[in-house]
């Protein structure tokens, strides 16, 4: 590949690499310093040195990548909020005490059931100084919501630390919020809040205000609530108000990209300003009010949509572009990736482990390197046949890029996601050029009816196409389970044989075959380790009771409701089948004894029955049984008392203080989360 000769490729993959050792390793803000000083100081040296002595270009050369790697480090660690002593993580607070909690509301997010929710930026705690992002839920009610992004809010409430998953393979969302600089979450009311006349007037505020502008004249326009919040998604990239249903659609069809707005949506953007501002002459004034104006609505663009990182990637590496064209340079798009990439890393370096930014850039990229070589397989003369087959080479190109890092972390496949893209394109060009105009007008007033209605309708039919695509959900193969030994393997796989492909020699197909082996030998290495595994787990579900004994692949699963259909497809019990490589073999009613690896397992539900004379090592307590704790612990003596999430809070606390009192160990899942023994 000619573009890694580049230098600047080298400098950002060296860069990323720090980044990624950053945030594994987690080095403190002290010794990164030290290390990035150090190597500053031999970068210096080395830059004076080599221009008197060539021979020392390489080394100097190697010292530059080390900078690079240094300065990923230093990166990442001045971007965690954590590491900021003004951050609330470093304050005393708790969430048994509230307090009062001054706050800017920063982000509107999407609104479930019972709140309303945002991102906020706390100010202070009991009138200490205090910084860092947390999400505000606030509970709904038949009152209309006053607040809007900019208000500074003052709530007496408590912080809600994030904690990890409460069950195994399950999606940590508190890690999530985390790499998102987010730490805790408060709950409070509308009639508890005090809110302050000033208003933070920041980019933010500007760019909440114009959404409600433009969200307020298109309400205005009657335009049908389901298509409004589609045309939100599709051209500014506000996902908030979207139904689940319609999610799911866009989902099972393989159309999730196109509520993402991406390179797509920001090229369609570039390409009308461009035929908007083509009366304007090609002189070296005319290019440059070109270029100011071309640059001015990409960034608008990008702010109005939230700053995404799909949108950030896209609005930076089209901005290169145009500046590119400007200067009359010719530009490679692979250096214009790379350039992105290391400017969006530089500002925000925690998006490299977004989904949506990694998705993202390995699509671009596969379609920029693979989409040419599958062309070249056919060449149709008819242009409707030359449209599908491009428009069926992009989506390959791009799927083919994405499949294995879309398998390890949704675990789905959408078989039709080929016929999707076809239906959908020509559609979308229409819809995108059309909401642009729309969204022009509703900026300043209510835009034309006959407008809004043809948009609508354009929806509407995409709406119906994407529906009826995602019918066929016989084509969405489900929990498909894929580790990181696959992932690694499969893009090995991949990149080897696309380099053989284009420019076929001994040695690439050496290479080929050495990456089908390795491919081989990971799921060799997986099914070994597998087998070997033994575990026996109470997990935490809420007015349920799941245990489940494993023995290599196969599972057996213990519960108070034995409808295997229920059982087989509850979300907690099915993330651990497909992380574990798992098949259910037995779904049986839970018993009161249970025995795993030696140790006797007394489980006692709501009946309160056991019987006394059987010395279990280990006591399940489930479904709240009213049982005198201390007089069992007395005679029984058990190693550990463990209480699943069926259990009343109060009662959970009345043992654990009985516990506590005889020295016997207490696990309750809601609190600690699911009981392993293995």
């Amino acid at each position: 590949m000619k573009v890694l000769d580049f230098p600047l490729s080298k400098i950002t993959l060296c860069f990323i690499l720090g980044i990624l050792v950053s945030y594994y390793c987690k080095p403190t803000v002290f010794i990164t310093l030290i290390l990035f000083g150090c190597c500053s100081k031999l970068f210096s040296i080395l830059y004076f040195w080599s221009k008197k002595r060539p021979k020392l270009n390489s080394t100097f050369a190697l010292t530059v990548y080390l900078i690079s790697f240094f300065t990923g480090i230093i990166t990442l660690v001045l971007h965690t909020d954590s590491n900021k002593t003004s951050n609330y993580i470093h304050s005393k607070t708790d969430s048994k005490n509230p307090e009062y909690i001054s706050l800017t509301l920063h982000e509107k997010l999407k609104s479930n059931l019972y709140n309303d929710r945002y991102i906020a930026i706390i100010n202070s705690i009991d009138n200490k100084t205090y910084s860092g992002k947390v999400i505000v839920n606030i509970q709904k009610d038949s009152t209309a919501n006053p607040l809007i992004i900019g208000n500074s809010i003052r709530v007496k409430t408590t912080l809600y630390y994030s904690k990890p998953s409460k069950n195994p393979n399950q999606f940590d969302y508190g890690k999530y919020l985390s790499d998102k600089q987010i730490y805790a979450q408060v709950y409070c009311r509308k009639s508890k809040i005090e809110i302050n006349k000033n208003l933070k007037k920041d980019i933010w505020y500007y760019s909440g205000r114009l959404h409600s502008r433009i969200l307020r004249n298109l309400e205005k326009a009657n335009f049908n609530k389901p298509e409004l919040n589609v045309s939100l998604a599709l051209i500014l990239g506000q996902r908030q108000e979207i139904s689940s249903d319609i999610i799911q659609d866009y989902q099972y069809s393989g159309a999730t990209h196109i509520l993402s707005v991406s390179g797509l949506h920001v090229g369609f953007i570039m390409l009308f300003i461009s035929f908007l501002l083509k009366p304007i002459p090609n002189t070296r004034k005319g290019s440059a009010i070109k270029l100011i104006f071309i640059l001015l609505s990409l960034i608008s663009f990008a702010v109005i949509s939230g700053l995404s990182p799909s949108v950030l990637r896209s609005v930076v590496m089209f901005s290169i572009l145009a500046i590119g064209n400007h200067l009359r340079r010719s530009t490679n798009i692979y250096h214009t990736l790379l350039v992105s990439i290391l400017l969006i890393l530089l500002f925000e370096p925690y998006f490299l482990f977004e989904v949506g930014f990694q998705l993202s850039y390995l699509a671009l990229f596969f379609i920029l390197w693979l989409q040419p070589l599958l062309k070249k397989i056919w060449s149709p003369k008819n242009k409707i046949v030359l449209y599908i087959w491009d428009t069926l080479t992009v989506s390959f190109a791009a799927q083919i890029g994405t499949l294995p890092l879309c398998l390890y972390y949704f675990h789905q496949f959408p078989g039709l996601f080929f016929i999707t893209n076809i239906i959908i394109l020509p559609i979308l060009s229409f819809i995108m050029i059309a909401g642009i105009i729309v969204m022009l007008f509703a900026v300043f007033s209510c835009p034309p009816s006959i407008l809004v209605q043809i948009f609508e309708k354009s929806i509407f039919v995409l709406n119906k196409m994407i529906h009826f695509v995602a019918s066929f959900e016989s084509f969405v193969i489900r929990d498909i389970s894929f580790n990181f030994y696959y992932l690694l393997a499969f893009y090995l796989l991949i990149i080897s044989s696309i380099i053989w492909l284009k420019k076929p020699d001994y040695i690439k197909l050496t290479i080929v075959l050495s990456s089908i082996i390795l491919l081989q030998l990971s799921f060799i290495y997986t099914k070994r380790e597998t087998e070997k595994q033994q575990e026996f787990i109470v997990y935490n579900a809420k007015q349920q009771t799941l245990i489940s004994e494993r023995t290599g692949s196969n599972i057996k699963l213990f519960t108070t409701d034995t409808l295997l259909k229920k059982n087989k497809f509850n979300q907690v019990f099915s993330s651990y089948l497909v992380g574990n490589f798992g098949i259910l073999k037995e779904n049986s009613k839970l018993k009161n004894m249970l025995f795993f690896k030696g140790e006797k397992i007394l489980v006692i539900d709501s009946s309160g029955i056991y019987e006394t004379k059987i010395n279990p090592d280990i006591i399940i307590l489930t479904q709240s049984p009213k049982i005198n704790l201390d007089r069992m612990l007395e005679n029984i003596k058990p190693k550990i008392i463990v209480a699943d999430a069926s259990n009343s809070y109060s009662i959970l606390k009345n043992w654990e203080a009985s516990c506590i009192k005889k020295n016997i160990p207490f696990h309750a899942t809601s609190k600690k989360g699911f009981y392993k023994l293995n």
